[in-house]
């Protein structure tokens, strides 16, 4: 395994830096360069990503409440497992479900990430996993909610985020929606707008686009692009390009992994302690995988602890020595 100090150098030399000085690469970086994200086809061959949907979807199945995927009307949240408005599925540990795992490990997933980070040290985030279900009647609104995920004090490239695709997503069948090119301005934009009041966050690595926000980008003749994929394509985005998701307007449901990597280099020891206590407690992260924030598996039910209780994931995850790397846990130095 190799050492952190040898992460350290190799991160330093050669990773993508979106700043105007990368060099043209004749892939996928190139779009990622200029327009704040990417897909790349086929990072899962197709057959495996709709196994991986057809575990998705028994994961909400075994919670017994009702929810049958042959039947669209038990979308619904008395049906299922505490999903929020976004669809996500956060608690119960789901974030270390083994097909999630597996996802998180598949080499055309990692392999993109090596590339932009120029490392194999890399570590992953305990994200949630998102059930985008075509019949929404009873389910809570998915409003925009247009942000970045980055802090706007902390500018340049500092996070290359990720989801994993697993069923045909098509332009009306929800989904990721980004801000093309709105990445290379959003220095300006932060500087311009320093004076506003800011939506309220739970962390300062999430700034919510306001109407006056909104304006700005139209005014810069930036353009919103629903990003569409097939079955085991890979999305990947600049964390400082504005985006949210949409709820399906047809009959596909969408079902997507989150994935995000980072080099250890960039997360402290202090990280990775705390990271190794999420992986033994099963608790999920944000898409920062340095593991500033770790979430419960407590869901709240209207207000209340859910009656379904899950401390572990229904199905726990088998890492190979390569998957257990991402943990960070083996790069944790000894006392």
């Amino acid at each position: 395994m190799a050492s952190v100090s040898t992460a350290l150098q190799s991160v330093s030399e050669g990773r993508l830096k979106v700043d105007g000085t990368d060099p043209i690469y004749n892939d996928w970086r190139d779009d990622l360069v200029r327009d704040g994200f990417a897909v790349i086809k086929g990072a899962i061959p197709e057959d495996r990503a709709l196994g991986y949907a057809d575990k998705m979807l028994a994961l909400a199945e075994s919670f017994g409440l009702g929810y049958k995927r042959d039947d669209p009307s038990t979308v619904h949240p008395d049906k299922l497992p505490v999903i929020n408005e976004k669809g996500m599925l956060l608690n119960y540990g789901a974030p270390h479900e083994d097909f999630v795992w597996d996802v998180r490990s598949e080499d055309g997933v990692v392999k993109a990430f090596e590339k932009v980070y120029n490392t194999e040290d890399l570590i992953v985030s305990f994200d949630a996993i998102n059930y985008g279900f075509s019949n929404r009647t009873c389910m809570p609104a998915n409003k925009p909610w247009p942000h970045q995920d980055q802090d706007p004090a902390k500018p340049g490239f500092r996070c290359l985020q990720g989801l994993v695709n697993l069923l045909p997503n098509g332009p009306n069948d929800g989904g990721l929606i980004v801000c093309k090119g709105g990445h290379l301005l959003s220095e300006q934009f932060h500087k311009d707008m320093i004076n506003e009041e800011r939506i309220p966050a739970w962390t300062p690595e999430w700034y919510g686009y306001t109407e006056a926000g909104m304006k700005w980008l139209e005014k810069a003749g930036l353009e919103w692009v629903k990003v569409e994929a097939a079955p085991g394509d890979l999305i990947v985005w600049d964390s400082r390009t504005p985006h949210y998701n949409v709820p399906a307007s047809e009959k596909q449901d969408r079902l997507a992994i989150y994935t995000c990597f980072m080099p250890v280099a960039d997360a402290t020891q202090e990280d990775l302690i705390r990271k190794k206590d999420a992986f033994e407690k099963r608790l999920g992260t944000t898409h920062w995988p340095n593991a500033r924030h770790v979430g419960s598996n407590v869901a709240k039910r209207n207000g209340s602890e859910d009656l379904v209780s899950r401390d572990r994931p229904l199905n726990e995850p088998k890492l190979s020595e390569r998957a257990f790397k991402l943990t960070g846990i083996p790069y944790i130095k000894a006392n």
